[in-house]
């Protein structure tokens, strides 16, 4: 039998809600800098919430110019030995 709070909250109670919160900022947050030092919008980051099209936002950061370095505003790490 469902209790009264869990036939209005549906599925979440209180503790979901903040856990639901806890992996929305664990997973947007990370992407939203990514974005940014990338050159794109930091926004971009939201859409890693939605499922086919975050595995297309992960390809699209590993294969694309980023913005940044083509303009110069981010120097890519000097590779092989240091000097």
């Amino acid at each position: 039998m469902m209790s009264p709070t869990m036939s209005m909250m549906g599925p979440f109670g209180p503790g979901g809600l903040i856990g639901l919160l806890i992996v929305l900022v664990l997973v947007v947050l990370p992407f939203w800098k990514i974005f940014s030092k990338a050159g794109y919008p930091g926004a971009l980051a939201l859409l890693m919430l939605i499922p086919l099209v975050n595995l297309f936002m992960i390809f699209f950061l590993a294969f694309a110019e980023w913005p940044a370095l083509r303009y110069g505003a981010v120097q890519p790490p000097p590779y092989g030995p240091r000097r």
